[in-house]
This record gives structure tokens, sequence and C-alpha cells, in this order.
């Protein structure tokens, strides 16, 4: 009733939707970079959506399974297979005790959700089982370690098969130019107008300072009236500028706080087609609203009840 883990690659992690209401104590939530191709994976199995899943960064990662199960796979195409086929992601397959589960090196995308049957089901510290190593908390154990060669990941058998899979129309193109839409913040004002005409007007390319507590991007440098601010509380996919002018995207392991100004911040639906692009990726902005970002997300909500083909509706 479990997977082994055979290589644990560059990054794997157990993560559910985040550990909530605990901010305020210096904890951050972690979760799920991607939560759209997080959301899906659990709703192709007709999981909870708060199910645990596995979150692989870059590949060279897999595992043995010790049962039959189901499983599905979303969010970048990391050249997984199982035994000597290829599979894609955004869909469900059934595995069988003794199958070999593997993920190779990105094709598409930076990485891949492996959601379970029923969800894994790791130890839970603060409510939640997402994996912060920074704070020790998550996985397996629920102290923060990423998963290791010989970890066993914990889940129900199931005989029963759910065949689904997402519209090749709602599978996102993590090839595709990427322009997010970004959300004024607090100190945007302080951002004089000719620095905010360079910030939406430029590209940005995504440098090799990435991690899951921000996206460092490099591009013309913008400047704040302000030399600093009096620390306050973050947000998932806030901007922040330090004083070189490189705006940082900051991400699901972020600080709680912090003294830069930020110039706005992305949705999470944005933040997550961020955090499949690799180094190198051209980003641009846009100027966005919170009612703009409300409206997507009620229209992602709404179709995850309606489900897609092969799952029964909510």
């Amino acid at each position: 009733m479990s997977f082994e883990v055979l290589e644990p690659g560059m990054l794997a992690l157990i993560q559910d939707a985040g550990r909530y209401g605990y901010q305020h104590t210096g904890v951050t939530t972690g979760g799920p970079m991607d939560e759209y191709a997080f959301f899906w994976a659990n709703r192709l199995l007709d999981n909870d959506l708060n199910a645990p899943q596995v979150e692989i960064t870059f590949g060279k990662f897999s595992l043995l399974a010790l049962d039959d199960t189901c499983i599905a796979i979303t969010g970048g195409d990391l050249g997984a297979r199982i035994n000597d086929r290829d599979i894609a992601p955004w869909r469900t397959y059934r595995i069988n005790q003794g199958d070999r589960l593997s993920f190779a090196t990105p094709v598409t995308g930076l990485r891949a959700y492996l959601a379970v049957s029923g969800g894994f089901q790791p130890a839970m510290k603060l409510g939640s089982c997402a994996t912060v190593s920074r704070e020790g908390l998550g996985g397996i154990d629920g102290h923060g370690s990423k998963l290791a060669k010989g970890d066993r990941l914990a889940c129900s058998r199931t005989e029963t098969f759910i065949d689904a899979s997402l519209p090749e129309i709602e599978i996102p193109d993590y090839r595709k130019p990427l322009r997010l839409g970004v959300i004024p913040g607090y100190q945007y004002r302080n951002f004089p107008r000719l620095q905010r005409m360079k910030f939406f007007s430029g590209d940005y390319e995504v440098s090799q300072n990435i991690d899951r507590m921000g996206y460092r991007l490099r591009g013309e440098a913008i400047h704040s009236e302000l030399n600093g601010i009096i620390s306050e509380g973050i947000g998932y996919g806030a901007i922040q500028v330090p004083s070189d002018g490189q705006p940082i995207v900051l991400m699901k392991d972020r600080q709680t706080i912090g003294g830069y100004p930020k110039i706005g911040c992305l949705s999470a639906l944005d933040a997550g087609l961020l955090a499949q692009r690799a180094p190198g990726t051209k980003v641009s902005f846009y100027l966005s609203d919170v009612a703009d970002a409300e409206a997507r997300r009620m229209l992602f909500n709404q179709r995850l009840k309606t489900g897609a083909p092969g799952i029964r509706a909510n």
C-alpha cells in the first residue's frame, strides 16, 4: 500500500494546498508552486482537492509501486514513463504492483505533480503536510525533508480505475510567451511614472537565481522613491524591488514579512505559470486589478467543480 522512492531526483517534495493561519508567527504557507496543475491532479482522480501529492522539480525521479492503484500526472512534461512506456501529463493511469514510474528531464515546463487515488498519507504538522525545508516542516515525517532514496509513500490500495483527462484546450502551453497581470501594490504610487512605464513596456528574463522562495528577474532596472519600508506582510506572487532595481517575484516558501517596496502582485494562477518557466525565459507584465484576478479564479473554481471527461461532476 505504498510507493518506494528509487531515485530522489533534484527536488521532490510532499505538498498539499498549504499551511494557513500561521503567518503571524513567521510560518509561511508552502504548498504547490503551480496551483492550477496541483488542483487538477486531484480533481482528475476525484480526490479531495487538498489531498497530498508529490511536486517533482526538473525530474530524475522514480518510484516502485508496491501495490495496485491509480495515479494522475499534471504540470510540466518531464518525460514520464511507466516501465518502458512513455506517458503524457494531464491524465490518469492505472498502476500495478511492481510497476516502475519514472521521470526524466523537462520537455516542457519545470514541475510535475503526481497524485494518487485517495492521496498520499504523510505526517501532518500545524494542519498540513506541505514541505518547507527552511522551517523544518512537512514531508513524510513532518520535519521538512525532501524525498530521499528508500522513502516509502503510504497510500490506500484501490482497484477502481478512473479514466480521465483534461481537454487539450485547457492544458497550459509552457512554451508560449509569458505575459502576466500585475495588481498594483501598496507602494505602486511610490514608483515614478517613468519607472512604471519601463516595468510594463520592457521584457524581463528569468535568471538562474530561482527557487521556491522567489524568482529573480533580469532586465532594465526600475527604482522606487523609497529607500525602504517598514516590514510588512508578503503575499504569494508579490513583486518586490530591491536597491539594484531587479524585480523578485516571491513564491510559496517566501518569508512572511519584508522591507523592500513592492510594485504589485501576481495572482496565484499567474504565479503558477511563472513557476513552470526555467532560467532564460522571457517575461512581460501588464497592469491588472483585483476584479480581473477574482473573475479568473472563480471561473477556474467552477471548472474544477464541473470536472472533465471521465470525472463525475460535483
